[in-house]
């Protein structure tokens, strides 16, 4: 398995001024590929308004990424609420991710901000999200690139049933998993149980942990995300299940909010993935 870290939160955090992200993306980019390369990461991931900052500067971006002996391998892809014109948006995507050699896209639902953050299963949303999916996944695949659901709170596609719903009406073609440990923990499922589930259907990984106190952050529950081996995912009981299905790609670390910052948990989690996972 080939060990990544994604680089989103250097360009968004609670610290940095919103204004200076489109100005200064090659210096965050700069810092997140440094860092990460230091702490011995494989592999890099971000969100899509890379492509957007990097439109026509493609070759500039694999340069930086080789510099710190690194591949760029995953650009993220939201849904709107316009089919249309995500498939527009999606052929994008798709050519800049060619360019950069990226062989994998996260796709997500749209997330919503406000109460009640866990709504009731929209079908018809769902199974909208599934055809959407294996639209995209169907373009993807043409040219060897997965493209792997991302459950996540706060969208349509997070409870079991409503990720079940979900993949029984996907093509295993053309679309894959991407398992995130904390939000799967957050929906109330065992990480390794579903690791086990959907291992045969895995493309992708996201690794982070969470804190087991249900009453902690319930202004924003992602809050309680921590790095690996602060919380209560059983990453051992996950790296074993996804081995036993036959799992040997990537696992990401990602974490939305930093204990002290991004470079601190991005270590402690690469040490635990060292020490204790032996990866």
């Amino acid at each position: 398995m080939r060990i990544g870290y994604t680089g989103w939160t250097w360009f968004l955090n609670e610290v940095t001024d919103p204004s200076t992200y489109a100005t200064n993306y090659k210096k965050y980019f700069e810092q997140f590929l440094l860092e990460v390369s230091n702490l011995g990461y494989e592999t890099v991931e971000n969100f899509s308004f890379l492509a957007d900052y990097y439109k026509g500067q493609e070759d500039e971006l694999l340069e930086q990424v080789k510099r710190y002996g690194l591949d760029f391998q995953n650009l993220y892809f939201y849904f709107s609420d316009d089919a249309e014109k995500d498939i527009e948006k999606a052929k994008g995507y798709i050519g800049f991710m060619k360019k950069i050699g990226a062989h994998y896209m996260n796709m997500q639902g749209v997330m919503w901000k406000d109460t009640p953050f866990i709504r009731p299963t929209d079908r018809e949303g769902v199974l909208g999200y599934a055809k959407l999916a294996n639209a995209v996944g169907k373009m993807c695949a043409e040219v060897g690139i997965k493209a792997c659901m991302h459950p996540h709170m706060n969208t349509l596609v997070f409870k079991e049933d409503q990720v079940d719903l979900f993949m029984e009406n996907t093509d295993p073609q053309y679309v894959y998993m991407c398992m995130d440990t904390a939000h799967t923990t957050l929906a109330g499922m065992h990480a390794p149980a579903f690791a086990k589930k959907w291992g045969k259907r895995m493309g992708y990984v996201h690794l982070k942990d969470i804190d087991p106190n249900e009453n902690a952050h319930p202004e924003w529950p992602m809050k309680r995300f921590l790095p690996l081996g602060y919380g209560c995912v059983d990453f051992k009981g996950v790296v074993k299940a996804l081995q036993e299905e036959g799992y040997d790609d990537i696992l990401c670390v990602e974490l939305d909010y930093q204990p002290v910052c991004n470079y601190k948990s991005a270590m402690d989690s690469r040490n635990y993935i060292r020490n204790v996972l032996g990866l």
